[in-house]
């Protein structure tokens, strides 16, 4: 779908179908509200009704809000893959409203047929969007071309995450991330270093090396940085890119290894936000670092346990090889402080399903040691449209991760709180100077999903890069 700006009214926009979104109040005053009626349209959110006679496609929002058009504009986007228009025209609902506007239309048109013998074709091609507003007032056309260039951005971003998360684990390997990232730093100028096997090993990096060790496909710590002039904040983000999860010796069920391609989503959110902080030019210098891997099953593989020592010297007693992710990012993490000096720490991974235990599959986990971050973080990144729940460190549960063998264990030894046990062992690889500047993200509920909602098809959503980006950008503001 390509978006173009008008700077003039929609009567004066030439396309097949017009695209309007009715709240139930704003019904009663339509020119067709009779016809719409009687097709059963109330104006509920997300319902459409089409009069294809009178060349236009209406859809119900609860109220004119950033995230009730932002679900609409994907509902939207979903159904004109049915039609053969080829073109349609929408207006303004509130400048402040353009962007999650323009997200919804190009996260709902998504669609990954890679893999498909034949392609679903679509003949819809271009959304015209006019600078005039629904209530007749006209938007200044500098402020809309800002609001639709940021936009398309990071919705291009978002779906770049999600080709890679939807990526077979056979086409993306540790390696095949690599080179993805060398691409993306060809492409938007970036610095980009990558440590093989033997690199890690002469950097210490004995945990993330386990992890990988009975697979073909070797270990990767891939590294890319955004250096724009004068920046006015560093900001490191770290992903997990567990390319494929098979539990490794601690085996997961059968229905439970499928989808596992979706381990690696925080080492894809973390290429598609610096794909969109670099792209959007924002003053603030970006860090990328992975931890890219295949947990698998061989002779080799690490086992229960084994105690493993990290980068920075602490021990870990391996009580399940299926708790792996932490251990990538245990090293990474010590990585990435040691190589720079950041005023924010961000990690992303779909670390536990315990996490969607304690606040369902479409909120992300956020934790850390400093409320005042947390809070700041998600009043920086409301506007994304994604989900954040805070989740709390405590003493009491840091005792579940302590081990008789070893500094830590990898594994808490109740069954409860274990998305947060999983953020206290990865505190463990923190320094103190960042321990109040450092954020861990589990997005293993929203990453991936087999039932779509909200601007979210089947399959990797991209969770973490709205959320991210927006953040970024509100601290260049």
């Amino acid at each position: 779908m390509h978006v173009k700006l008008q700077d003039k009214p929609l009567s004066g926009i030439d396309a097949e179908l017009t695209i309007t979104f009715l709240t139930k109040d704003a019904l009663e005053g339509h020119a067709h509200s009779e016809t719409l009626r009687r097709a059963g349209f109330k104006g509920d959110q997300d319902q459409l009704c089409t009069l294809h006679e009178h060349g236009l496609l209406v859809c119900g929002i609860e109220k004119y809000g950033s995230d009730y058009l932002r679900s609409a504009a994907a509902t939207v986007a979903k159904a004109l893959h049915a039609f053969e228009y080829k073109s349609a025209k929408t207006m303004q609902y509130f400048l402040k409203n353009a962007e999650p506007m323009i997200e919804g239309f190009m996260l709902g048109s998504y669609r990954f047929d890679t893999y498909r013998s034949e392609p679903k074709k679509s003949s819809f091609e271009t959304l015209y969007l006019s600078s005039e507003n629904f209530d007749d007032e006209t938007i200044a056309i500098a402020d809309l071309e800002n609001a639709v260039n940021a936009a398309t951005i990071i919705a291009t971003a978002t779906n770049f995450t999600r080709d890679l998360v939807n990526t077979t684990p056979q086409d993306m390997t540790p390696q095949g991330l690599g080179i993805v990232a060398k691409d993306l730093a060809y492409t938007n100028t970036l610095e980009c270093v990558i440590l093989d096997e033997h690199a890690l090993e002469e950097e210490r990096m004995n945990a993330m090396l386990s992890v990988g060790r009975a697979s073909v496909h070797k270990p990767r710590l891939i590294h890319l940085t955004y250096k724009p002039a004068q920046p006015k904040a560093v900001v490191s983000l770290v992903g997990k890119g567990v390319t494929y999860d098979s539990g490794g010796l601690s085996l997961k069920p059968a229905t439970s290894m499928v989808t596992m391609k979706m381990d690696k989503a925080g080492a894809c959110a973390v290429l598609g936000m610096i794909k969109a902080v670099s792209e959007l030019k924002l003053p603030i210098e970006v860090h990328g670092f992975i931890g890219a891997v295949e947990n698998m099953v061989d002779g080799n593989a690490y086992k229960p346990d084994d105690v493993l020592t990290a980068r920075n010297g602490k021990t870990i007693e391996v009580r399940n090889t299926d708790a792996e992710g932490r251990l990538v990012l245990a090293d990474v993490l010590c990585y990435a402080q040691d190589m720079v000096k950041a005023d924010h720490l961000f990690d992303f991974a779909t670390l536990t399903g315990a996490s969607m235990v304690a606040l369902g599959p479409f909120t992300t986990g956020m934790m850390g040691n400093s409320n005042h971050l947390k809070h700041k973080f998600q009043k920086g990144s409301a506007r994304s449209g994604e989900l954040i729940g805070s989740l709390p460190f405590n003493d009491h549960l840091r005792k579940f991760i302590k081990s008789e063998v070893a500094d830590i264990s990898n594994i808490g030894s109740r069954p409860y709180g274990g998305a947060i046990t999983a953020g206290l062992f990865l505190d463990n690889f923190i320094t103190e100077p960042m321990k109040n500047k450092w954020l861990h993200f589990d997005i293993a509920g929203p990453a991936y999903t087999e039932t779509p909602w909200d601007c979210n098809p089947h399959g990797g959503t991209g969770a973490g890069v709205r959320m991210g980006v927006r953040y970024i950008q509100s601290l260049s503001e």
